[in-house]
């Protein structure tokens, strides 16, 4: 292998298929590699997700002890350690509502504990998005909330929590991808505001993050017109100008997945591979596909870039010096010391609960889950109400409704004379899950609806509601007890 394509692999961190590491990944860590990234594909069939990753990761670490290991461990709804069982931890949005910095540091403290105890040195959180328009599809509760101040108070928290682990903290996804209508994973993002919006609503949580200390920023696909109009990943207007030079950042910068249809459908992974690193990212995160194909194509289209003189040596090189810095850093790091963090979690769920004319289930419910598909950072971490308020005793009969049915009138016929709790999950942003509890509460006003996502559901319907600002395991359990009283 040239010096060059050595160069390219030690900006490249892919994802790869299958539930264990293939062979390929052993071989491209000793041609220089940096590292790999873990998705919840890797732990299907896991009967436990996070012994699956530790065994993973020792299998990296065998073949390069000082590779990295990186995966989304946002609490909250985006877990990948408890992708099979959701997360004890509940995610930014809930922490928001609570509103107390230290709390978010001490959650982020023991996420950033279980990362370390299973291999895992780079987590891509916090998401310190603004979540300014309720329709985002794809941020919602990842956000702590639609106040620039209060989600860079608590991002910044989430940093220096995550670093007091000895895990790297990555803030997301620069500039920021709160106020889109589109997923960037299925499409690309505009967020058509003037500059002066941008920098007081947009920026300050970045701001806040890299003061913090944040060791990575992650890009994202989506287009600032009032800034450029490439996507921020391969804007160099963004990424050195603004967060180099403005911000001082001096750290990691790392694309968000180049699968995603945000850079590839216009450019295809190789060639946004290339121009993310000549606009300034250093590390490419390539996606969740098997990657080896796609890193080979990455470095022939690095070469043919430089060759073209639209990207340097030097660029690579700056780029490559910045991973390796990192890995180093990470490999000589000691281990924290031994925490008790068990409990902070609920602590938390319970904390973020909001309640409406709630009272305590008279006896055992049925209990209805309104499912509709998830975006694609979540994938298909587990969520349940039934199952905790089962363990308590207070589930008669589960139902689950995805579009078409069962019907509303269905549902209502079964629940005849019995409690009724309808768990749904940003219905507010989903025509016929609207369509679907209004037609129930309508007919049952003492159903007791819980919001598992955004609480603009609880707008929809009257009647008692409970919002619990997640769908994290913490946060059901907690909404299973307020439900016994």
């Amino acid at each position: 292998m040239s010096e060059i394509d050595a160069l390219v692999n030690g900006c490249l961190m892919p994802g790869f298929a299958g539930t264990a590491v293939p062979e390929w990944v052993p071989d491209a860590l000793g041609e220089g590699l940096s590292g790999v990234c873990l998705y919840g594909q890797n732990l299907a069939g896991a009967a436990d997700g996070t012994a699956r990753v530790a065994e993973l990761t020792a299998a990296v670490r065998a073949a390069r002890p000082d590779a990295l290991v990186a995966l989304d461990e946002e609490g909250g709804d985006v877990t990948r350690l408890e992708y099979l069982t959701g997360s004890r931890y509940p995610g930014n949005l809930a922490l928001g509502v609570v509103d107390d910095e230290a709390l978010t540091e001490a959650v982020a403290r023991s996420i950033g504990r279980d990362l370390r105890r299973v291999g895992v040195a780079v987590d891509f959180a916090p998401s310190v998005d603004v979540n300014s328009d309720p329709r985002n599809p794809v941020i919602g509760v990842r956000s702590f909330g639609a106040d620039p101040a209060l989600v860079a108070r608590h991002g910044a928290a989430a940093v220096r929590g995550l670093r007091a682990a000895g895990v790297a903290a990555t803030a997301k996804h620069f500039p920021g991808h709160g106020a889109t209508t589109v997923d960037s994973h299925l499409g690309l993002p505009v967020i058509d505001v003037d500059e002066a919006v941008f920098r007081g609503r947009e920026l300050p949580p970045f701001t806040a993050a890299v003061a913090a200390g944040a060791d990575l920023v992650m890009t994202s696909h989506v287009v600032f017109p009032a800034l450029d109009d490439r996507p921020a990943t391969l804007s160099r207007r963004i990424l050195v100008d603004l967060l180099r030079g403005e911000l001082g950042f001096a750290g990691v910068v790392v694309t968000d997945a180049l699968d995603m249809a945000g850079v590839r459908a216009a450019h295809g992974i190789p060639e946004a591979g290339a121009l993310a690193l000549a606009a300034g990212a250093d590390l490419l995160l390539v996606g969740a596909e098997d990657g080896e194909e796609h890193c080979a194509a990455i470095r022939a289209a690095v070469a043919a870039h430089l060759r073209a003189g639209t990207l340097t040596e030097e660029r690579l090189r700056e780029a490559a010096g910045r991973v390796t810095a990192l890995r180093e850093r990470l490999a000589a790091a000691a281990a924290p010391p031994a925490e008790d963090g068990d409990g902070i979690g609920a602590e938390a769920a319970r904390r973020a609960l909001r309640s409406r004319d709630l009272v305590p289930l008279p006896a055992p419910a049925v209990v209805v889950e309104l499912r509709a598909e998830a975006n694609m950072a979540v994938g298909e971490a587990k969520w349940s109400l039934a199952e905790p308020l089962d363990a308590l005793g207070l589930m008669a009969e589960p139902v689950t409704v995805r579009e078409p049915g069962p019907s509303a009138e269905d549902v209502l016929a079964r629940a005849a004379g019995r409690p009724l709790v309808v768990a749904v999950r940003d219905a507010c942003r989903s025509p016929w899950q609207e369509t679907w509890l209004r037609a129930l509460t309508g007919q049952r006003p003492d159903a007791v609806t819980v919001a598992l996502g955004l609480p603009d559901d609880l707008r929809l319907v009257p009647g008692p509601a409970l919002a619990t600002h997640g769908a994290a395991r913490a946060c059901t359990d907690a909404a299973a007890e307020a439900l016994r009283g």
